[in-house]
């Protein structure tokens, strides 16, 4: 039997019993539903949070020292000059908290002292106005940088241009030179995050000086495990740590195995969901054999006549698993459409339980190989679960298949 017969008359019985057809790959369209919908949520949320996080900045390590003494800008400067073939800059930050107003709103303020450079080590995308220069930093500027989150929270509209208006902090006016896209996934509607010269959050936040943070930006090519234990070897040497204390006061961490982590969690979440779904998949699978088990005893007669005609066992084998296969696959398209748009009804419930800040939504993603994967399942299963009913018509011997009532 040539292929294009094979196709029609496979069509042909399919779309004579179109009801039961549909019934039968519920569970099919149920299992690949979810499947899908599982897959473009956790890649929708991943792509969210690799943009919230600055994922992207492979190149960026983490670095915190807390010898006894303290970090200070100096050690900073010293470990830039040592450790110059390894980085092409490193900078500090200092944290601080306060109260936030604008004269009519008022907010708890996250602040982080940082150098001019900071902006360019994460990768900051600047919405409106401008960073801080190196003067302003060197001279403890009064000037603020907001995020997107924190004009919404202080202001009520996150697109509101704010630039040149001021904001007051323990007893003193900030002017804010610019906004910048949201970043920090824990933001909070009660806390804004904004971002000061580093010596004006020492001077007039904290009120010391010492460094909480070090953020280093690799130069391009450095494998990142291996400076990860330069970067911890040389902070050990230069502060005269102890060995067995290096773990306590030294901790590193690179963007790569952050990004790492999150595709192993992700990775493991999705398999879990899957393995839920695959119980899905099997019951639609035994019920694809049910009805091609019933579609054989209802054709006995077809059969018999097919081979009295010259129809060989392969060609009434293929028949009956190209029916197979063509069902799961149906209920595999169904199941993607159903999945792919079934996953936007969570995406305002994950953005809001992920990122908090009530703007961030979480956009469905799913790439070709996700969706090949799961032809590639329905295809298998319409093998394995067709192919027992296929040989049994194969077996039917057609003189008592043409006397078969």
């Amino acid at each position: 039997m040539k292929a294009r017969d094979l196709v029609a008359e496979t069509l042909s019985g399919l779309n004579a019993n179109r009801g039961r057809s549909l019934l039968t790959v519920l569970g099919i369209v149920i299992g690949i539903s979810a499947v899908i919908a599982m897959t473009a949520l956790i890649g929708g949320i991943k792509q969210s949070m690799i943009g919230q996080l600055g994922l992207n900045q492979a190149r960026l390590v983490y670095i915190y020292c807390w010898p006894d003494r303290g970090m200070t800008l100096a050690d900073v400067d010293a470990m830039s000059e040592g450790m110059s073939e390894d980085y092409e800059y490193i900078t500090p930050a200092i944290y601080g908290y306060t109260e936030i107003t604008n004269g009519t709103e008022k907010k708890n303020a996250s602040i982080q002292g940082v150098l001019d450079n900071y902006q360019d080590a994460m990768g900051f995308k600047l919405v409106k106005g401008r960073f801080f220069n190196e003067r302003e930093a060197d001279s403890g500027a009064l000037v603020v940088v907001l995020d997107q989150s924190g004009v919404k929270a202080l202001f009520g509209n996150a697109d509101e241009d704010v630039v040149g208006k001021t904001v007051r902090m323990n007893g003193a006016e900030y002017a804010i030179l610019g906004v910048i896209e949201s970043t920090d996934v824990m933001t909070s509607q009660d806390t804004i995050q904004l971002y000061m010269p580093f010596m004006t959050c020492a001077n007039r936040i904290n009120g010391w000086v010492n460094v909480d943070q070090v953020f280093g930006f690799a130069r391009e090519g450095t494998d990142m495990s291996t400076l990860a234990e330069r970067t911890r070897a040389w902070l050990a040497n230069y502060f005269n740590i102890a060995e067995d204390k290096v773990e306590e006061q030294v901790w590193i961490q690179t963007m790569a195995s952050v990004i790492e982590e999150l595709n192993t969690t992700m990775l493991a979440f999705q398999v879990l969901m899957t393995s839920v779904a695959s119980i899905s998949l099997v019951v639609g699978g035994i019920g694809i054999m049910n009805m091609m088990l019933t579609n054989v005893t209802e054709r006995i007669r077809e059969i018999g006549l097919r081979k009295a005609l010259g129809a060989k066992a392969r060609d009434i084998t293929r028949q009956f698993l190209l029916e197979s296969i063509c069902l799961t696959l149906v209920g595999g398209i169904i199941g993607i459409v159903v999945g792919y748009f079934g996953a936007y009804a969570f995406t305002g419930l994950a953005g809001g339980m992920l990122f908090g800040d009530g703007q961030t939504t979480v956009t469905p993603y799913i790439d070709l190989s996700s969706i090949l994967t799961v032809a590639g399942i329905c295809v298998a299963i319409g093998i394995v679960f067709g192919y027992y009913p296929a040989r049994q018509a194969a077996k039917l011997n057609p003189v008592e298949s043409l006397h078969y009532q």
